[in-house]
């Protein structure tokens, strides 16, 4: 990755000013040397102590979905033996409310017509899939992505095998910058309202729902520039924020 190097040899410049520095410290034979005065520790207040807690959550918010994904097998529990068609195209039938003619997401089932051999690949919204162990089993798991039209947003799905049967660990609709996999873990990056800004959404495996929940949801500065105003997606289906 080139466009990594400059920032790999400006710190590793910085580690070697350290290093001589350290060096030259070293070699001082000078008394101890005071390091200023010390910032005084001060614990956190507590606001409103007597607020009443709340009982329930102020939104409804699905951090986890598990769903078996109907008419689709896994040959000998592989999901690499899987069409990510054919995966698409199960949701687009399950769920109707999203994909069918008064839809959100109407336009998509015809998009994915030309997924199919003989269809204009350029129209087809199905993004490359990718397989990796995001469970923890040693398996490889399935994460795709797909354009949600007529909308700009972009569905990000993750699948696991269990036994033949495939089953969706994770639905998040979102406008979306990125999509990164990082470890076990899956980060969204989406543009904010305010220039200069994005959210960064953590999803992460846990064992006791056999899911993918969300984990972190962070509202980073990255640098001053005009970004696309956050879209939030419309859709009641699962998983769609």
């Amino acid at each position: 990755m080139p466009a990594r190097r400059p920032a790999r040899t400006a710190l590793a410049l910085a580690a070697v000013a350290l290093l001589s520095a350290t060096a030259t410290a070293c070699g001082d034979t000078g008394g101890l040397r005071g390091a200023g005065p010390t910032t005084t520790a001060v614990s956190p207040t507590r606001l409103w102590p007597d607020l009443q807690p709340a009982s329930s959550p102020a939104y409804p918010y699905a951090v986890a979905t598990r769903e078996t994904v109907k008419g689709v097998t896994v040959p000998g529990g592989d999901v690499r033996k899987v069409d990510p068609v054919d995966v698409v195209a199960a949701e687009l039938t399950a769920h109707p409310d999203d994909y069918g003619p008064k839809g959100t997401y109407h336009a998509t089932v015809d998009r994915m017509r030309q997924c199919r051999p003989g269809g204009e690949r350029d129209r087809c919204p199905l993004l490359k899939p990718y397989h990796r162990d995001l469970t923890g089993d040693g398996r490889a798991d399935l994460t795709l992505g797909f354009r949600l039209y007529p909308t700009n947003q972009t569905a990000v799905r993750v699948y696991t095998a269990e036994g033949r049967r495939l089953v969706r660990v994770l639905a998040d609709n979102d406008a979306l910058l990125g999509v990164e996999l990082a470890g076990r873990a899956l980060i969204e990056r989406s543009p904010a309202d305010t220039s200069g800004y994005e959210y960064r959404t953590t999803w992460v495996w846990d064992p006791d729902q056999r899911a993918m929940v969300f984990s972190r949801d962070e509202y980073l500065h990255v640098g001053d520039g005009p970004h696309a105003r956050r879209t939030p997606s419309p859709s009641a289906s699962p998983g769609a924020r």
